[in-house]
Order: C-alpha cells, then structure tokens, then sequence
C-alpha cells in the first residue's frame, strides 16, 4: 500500500509564502495524479490544487488560484504546493493525496490520503 508523507506546515503570518510537500512511499501499479486539500476541524476536506503524473496539467480550487503553484516530479514521487500571500483563511491541515487523475481528485475520489500537515496563518 502507497503512504503519503507530507511536510512543510508551520506558523505563518498573513501575506507570507509557505511550501508544502508530499513524497509517496510504495508501490504504484500504474501512473497516477497526487493533489491537495485542506480540511478545518468540523468542516468538510477542501480541494486545494492536483497535478498530473507528468506535472503537466494542473488544476486549482478557485480559493487559491493565483495564490498557489503545484508542482510534480514523477521521478522522485513527489508534489509540493507553494502559497504565497497566505490568509486567516487559508489556515487548516493540509493533505496529500493521491488518485487516477486530476479531474477525479478534484472531486474528492482519493485512493490515498496522507495523514496531513497543519498549516496556521495568524497575526
């Protein structure tokens, strides 16, 4: 089984940048998507952004859209998230997953989840 190990969350103060990143450990049958969400306690995961195997195509929640860079190195197994001008709002834990493709994790199918990386934006 694929597990997700995420790093990079910490204490952030409003209009910084912050980098996530996520490295997938296992075995992988076929090529596959990895992508973010967020999640506030009580309330529903959030899609942040995915990429594709290739890194190539990207999508991103409308939320953080010119805020966020999702970046992909299949090689490696890797994805990293770059936020920049970071909100009150952005602040949540934050996970890896992975899935088939982009549009599929965008949806909320995930085939793994990491077990997540708080992020706290705050004056």
């Amino acid at each position: 089984q694929v597990q997700l190990e995420e790093a990079g969350g910490g204490l952030v103060q409003p209009g910084d940048s912050l980098r996530l990143s996520c490295v997938a450990h296992g075995r992988f049958s076929r090529p596959y998507a990895m992508g973010w969400f967020r999640q506030i306690p009580g309330k529903e995961r959030e899609f942040v952004a995915a990429a594709s195997w290739s890194g190539d195509n990207r999508l991103y929640a409308d939320s953080v859209k010119g805020r966020a860079t999702i970046s992909r190195d299949r090689w490696k197994n890797t994805v990293t998230l770059q936020m920049n001008s970071l909100k009150p709002e952005d602040t949540a834990v934050y996970y890896c997953a992975t899935g088939p493709q982009v549009i599929v994790i965008a949806r909320g199918t995930v085939s793994v989840w990491g077990k997540g990386t708080p992020v706290t934006v705050s004056p």
